[in-house]
């Protein structure tokens, strides 16, 4: 049940001490019963006073209540990464650093401005080249903002302003770009071209913006086309890479045939020098031997054709025994033969080698040269 029922008069909370219902309080009597109360503590008269001194004191309290909050209300921080753009009543009034600052509150205002993050803005679109092909372009650039001042007063809206500036210049190159280039080998020349482009257009707006970097992400025709498009890419690249494999087979093959050459001629001109120190060593030879030959031209003669049968023989399987008074015999040496044999067939055994004569041999079988000198002796006389 409500206190203000009737019938509960007791519980008005309005009703004084004397049972007469007043109402509410007047507020010209709360402000006196305050500035009573005031009075006391501070030493004054807590009843008594005249009207307007309370008004006074409660006045002297708002104001000074006022100032506090209007102070405490100008304290303002500036981040690390960003700087503050003040405006006093509406107008540039300059830049604050990071840190805690204070303002003129409902005089000034200021506007935080990121200067140290790098931002991303992309840009794509179907675009015309200027072989009149339609390719699908995507590019991102980053940025950062390093005139604070410009970038929130030279345009309307900075960021979009470097949007359609993007989308301009990207256009403009891929217009005066063949399709091969902006799909295949010329990409980081359209990038490059596109950041010079850009830088261009946005130069005349002073929009404080440092242009980064930027990113060629992809680049592709229309997909009514693609599978020709990446036969053609393909072909593309096998041509690149057969001519890569060219190129590693001449600098591997050429080296090799230089080295081939200079080793024909380090051959030759050893050739030539053994040729020349064989023919000098020969002559140096004859020239002892001449000497000798005058003093006992028979004695040397001989012992000449004893040294070249020697040499002849030397290099044959075949013996000759010349025997006096009779036919000459052969002599094969048995283990010789076996051993060639044996060389070319493992199956075959070692076997003692033992002399065959030919049917016309004699029955002496000492070797002699007497004879064989002698004949060649008669010969020559």
């Amino acid at each position: 049940m409500a206190w203000n029922e009737p019938g509960k008069d007791d519980k008005d909370p309005w009703k004084n001490k004397g049972g007469k219902n007043q109402g509410p309080p007047d507020l010209d009597d709360l402000i006196k019963d305050l500035g009573n109360k005031f009075g006391g503590v501070f030493g004054g008269k807590s009843s008594g006073g005249s009207g307007k001194s309370f008004s006074s004191i409660g006045l002297a309290l708002a104001i000074i209540v006022s100032v506090l909050v209007y102070a405490f209300s100008g304290f303002y921080t500036i981040k690390e990464a960003e700087k503050g753009i003040v405006l006093r009543f509406g107008q540039y009034a300059g830049t604050v650093e990071p840190g805690l600052r204070w303002k003129w509150t409902f005089v000034e205002r200021v506007i935080p401005v990121d200067i140290q993050t790098t931002r991303d803005l992309p840009a794509s679109g179907f675009m015309l080249t200027q072989d009149e092909n339609v390719v699908r372009v995507e590019m991102q650039i980053q940025y950062r903002v390093v005139d604070p001042r410009n970038y929130v007063f030279s345009v309307t809206n900075a960021d979009d302003s470097l949007s359609q500036s993007l989308d301009s210049a990207l256009r403009y190159v891929v217009g005066h770009s063949i399709m091969d280039d902006v799909l295949t080998s010329g990409r980081e020349i359209v990038r490059q071209a596109v950041w010079t482009e850009l830088e261009k257009v946005i130069e005349p707006y002073n929009l404080g913006i440092l242009i980064v970097d930027v990113n060629f992400k992809d680049a592709r025709p229309p997909e009514e086309v693609k599978d020709a498009f990446d036969d053609a890419i393909a072909a593309q690249e096998d041509e690149v890479r057969f001519l890569r494999e060219a190129e590693a087979y001449a600098r591997g093959i050429e080296p090799r045939a230089r080295g081939r050459v200079k080793r024909m001629e380090q051959e030759a001109l050893a050739y030539k020098e053994q040729t020349v120190l064989d023919a000098e060593g020969s002559v140096a030879r004859f020239s002892k031997l001449l000497p000798e030959y005058k003093a006992a031209p028979e004695v040397t003669r001989q012992r000449l054709y004893l040294t070249t049968m020697e040499k002849v023989y030397s290099n044959t399987s075949k013996v000759m025994v010349d025997v006096d008074g009779g036919n000459n015999m052969m002599y094969l040496p048995l283990d010789k033969i076996i051993q060639q044999q044996s060389a070319n067939s493992p199956r075959v055994n070692n076997q003692s080698s033992q002399p065959v004569t030919t049917p016309h041999s004699s029955k002496n079988s000492a070797p002699s040269t007497s004879g064989r000198a002698d004949r060649f002796n008669n010969g020559r006389n």
